[in-house]
């Protein structure tokens, strides 16, 4: 790599990838700086109160679920960042409804093997110990990267501040901690990615992309009253699988996915499917259901900073790959972090961690004893 003064790490993207790979860069005694283009850090992953404000007691409205046996790295990471962490429930029998002409039916449920696991305080609470532990100042938010370039041996990125102003910054190496697909529609890359590059990141399934959420929030966990674990299935929609959202702190709640496709979703109208999803929930779980004290709803494919037109189908998971990400004049100057690129587990919040860690650790191995120590933090350059 050059040794030129420049040389310094750039990472676009502040979620679970991005923020694994500053630690790691941070850890190694290796400057870094951090351009997340959202008011805030976390990506797709968002836990919020009862109002949809960001909270460190919230509702998770992206990932909920990990499981650390496994899931070592991401069980090992929980425990070093001293978090704590708790069984879904699933005591209590299930519903299922098939047919709108029948009414719902009830099942004994069956414990879950392995068992799906929640972090207290929302998963959220990853993102807010990952921050803490790295220096303020080498985070900006706010910053949309929307063109990167060659020079010489520098990677220019340029990129937008929450005030509308155009910077530049020039690194040796750009870390990019965001989904392929998202990367290729949002970023002009010169010298052009190969036609290959491209059309792969363009084809690669966006995690949670497609995809909404629904919760009700109540003052108790009724359901559990009546035996039941909060967990139902429908063929009736609009929601198709419901869970007990019940926080760690004993907020109540249950949440479903919505079975509706984005299109239709947005044809409809958020306010009709809140109101479709409490009345299914009163048909599952009784008539208390039909009376939350909130609802939260989170529909992905609106989200500009997470999804695509492409996104608007429902593409599947993204499937492990291990052909490289980045090929042709690009290769030895930006590598891709984000969950999608994981070699074991793409589209969980373990496959963040995974292709972070073994990118960043790839990269640092390139980097010997004399070079290590010209790794600073960049600092920008003047507007353009």
């Amino acid at each position: 790599m050059s040794s030129s003064v420049s040389q310094t790490i750039l990472i676009v993207g502040g979620g679970l990838a991005g923020l694994t790979a500053a630690r790691l860069l941070h850890q190694a005694g290796i400057g870094f700086q951090l351009l997340e283009a959202r008011d805030r850090l976390g990506g797709r992953i968002l836990s919020v109160d009862a109002t949809g404000e960001a909270s460190d007691d919230g509702f998770d409205l992206g990932p909920s679920w990990f499981w650390p046996g496994m899931q070592p790295a991401l069980g090992n990471l929980v425990n070093d960042l001293g978090l704590t962490y708790f069984e879904q429930n699933s005591d209590g029998d299930v519903v299922f409804q098939r047919m709108s002409r029948e009414s719902p039916q009830r099942y004994r449920g069956m414990r879950q093997e392995p068992q799906s696991m929640r972090l207290a305080g929302g998963t959220g609470a990853i993102i807010s110990a990952l921050a803490a532990g790295l220096p303020a100042q080498s985070i900006q938010l706010g910053a949309r990267v929307t063109h990167v370039s060659l020079e010489g041996q520098d990677v220019v990125v340029q990129y937008v501040d929450a005030s509308g102003s155009a910077h530049k910054q020039r690194a040796s190496h750009v870390l990019f901690a965001l989904p392929p697909r998202l990367l290729e529609a949002k970023v002009l890359f010169s010298p052009a990615l190969d036609v290959v590059t491209s059309e792969r990141w363009r084809r690669t399934p966006t995690w949670m992309a497609p995809h909404a959420k629904f919760f009700a929030l109540y003052d108790r966990a009724f359901w559990r009253d009546a035996g039941l674990s909060g967990t139902a299935q429908s063929m009736v929609g609009p929601l198709v699988e419901i869970h007990d959202a019940t926080t760690a702190s004993g907020q109540a709640a249950l949440f479903g996915f919505v079975g509706v496709p984005a299109g239709e979703r947005a044809a409809v109208g958020r306010d009709a499917i809140v109101a479709a999803s409490v009345r299914q929930l009163a048909q599952l779980f009784g008539p208390q259901a039909a009376s939350p004290r909130a609802t939260l709803f989170k529909d992905w494919t609106d989200d500009p900073l997470t999804a695509t037109a492409d996104d608007s189908q429902s593409g599947g998971h993204p499937s492990p790959d291990r052909r490289p990400w980045v090929n042709g004049k690009w290769r030895d100057y930006i590598s891709l972090v984000g969950s999608e690129t994981s070699l074991s587990e793409p589209g969980y919040l373990a496959g963040a961690v995974e292709a972070a860690t073994r990118t960043v650790t790839e990269l640092m191995s390139r980097l010997n004893g004399s070079e290590r120590h010209r790794f600073s933090a960049p600092s920008l350059d003047s507007q353009t």
